[in-house]
């Protein structure tokens, strides 16, 4: 194909769950006025490097990105497509309100996850997503796999969660942030030790500082998806969707201040609703704006 005539996409970079550039978790957001072929949005996705890249679809030829208010919305890590991701949505909502400038207060995603919405805030963007449930995990079914990852780390709790066949290890409550933080995880071995499927992310979580200190969390966490191409992911909405679930159940509290420990580090707010829901709230900074040729 002759390069003048190659499709020109819109495409972005956004920092996640965060109000400062480079920090948070960048995501791609690539906006569509048609349909793509299929293997394109694998080969975008892995063209941008990233932990995600969103692809933010019209509905119908008549919608417009500055008015519609329901787009088509999917992500894809440089591996594979996923079923759900939280900081590429809030990075899609935010190029939707903040550079093309919809005119809607609230945003609807159809997923493969069902309907999310996007809410302006004054401190940020609202998201509305399911929560899922972390049931109890007999440690010794994923002792192999705590192992390879954090060695002998003492381990408070394993809880499993079916629907995003995540596993959540709950560190011992003698650590502190700064133990999370500095914790060499070995994600490279996982895929050998977990090959059959039932786990596609390892979240390791912490109790947060006690009230009084500045600044006060709820709870810490860090997100491992090698499964998924993603080594470590900075910031990760989906896992909040298990952790405040969790979280929750153990403190006692429907709303819950979070942290993720990773080196770029974010902040989520966290909302438990009546029907099975949390909404997620963050900001996000766009750093890159420019013009894809496909």
């Amino acid at each position: 194909m002759d390069i003048a005539r190659k499709m020109k996409l819109p495409i972005f970079i956004v920092d996640a769950f965060t109000a400062k550039a480079f920090r948070g978790n960048p995501a791609a957001v690539c906006l569509l006025e048609n349909k793509l072929d299929e293997d394109i949005h694998q080969s975008i996705a892995k063209e941008m490097n990233l932990s995600e890249t969103a692809f933010v679809q019209k509905l119908q030829p008549t919608d417009n990105f500055a008015q519609s208010s329901r787009f088509g919305l999917r992500w894809f890590t440089p591996a594979s497509e996923v079923p759900l991701c939280g900081h590429a949505t809030l990075a899609s909502a935010a190029v939707l309100f903040h550079k093309q400038n919809n005119m809607n207060s609230t945003l609807t995603f159809d997923t493969l996850s069902g309907e999310l919405k996007a809410t302006r805030a004054e401190d940020g963007i609202v998201m509305d997503f399911p929560l899922y449930a972390a049931h109890p995990q007999d440690a010794h079914e994923v002792e192999a796999l705590i192992k390879t990852a954090i060695g002998d780390t003492l381990v408070q709790d394993v809880r499993y969660s079916p629907d995003t066949r995540k596993l959540l290890v709950r560190l011992s409550d003698s650590y502190d942030r700064s133990f999370l933080e500095n914790l060499k995880v070995n994600t490279s071995n996982l895929l050998q030790v977990e090959n059959m499927g039932k786990v596609k992310g390892l979240i390791l979580t912490l109790k947060g500082e006690p009230d009084g200190k500045t600044p006060a969390f709820d709870f810490y966490s860090r997100y491992f998806s090698p499964w998924f191409g993603v080594a470590e992911d900075p910031v990760t909405g989906s896992a909040h969707t298990v952790l405040s679930s969790y979280w929750s159940e153990e403190l006692g509290k429907k709303e819950m201040r979070a942290f993720q420990c990773s080196c770029r580090g974010g902040e989520l707010k966290l909302s438990l609703r009546v029907g099975g829901r949390v909404d997620i709230r963050g900001d996000a900074t766009i750093v890159l704006e420019g013009t894809l040729s496909v």
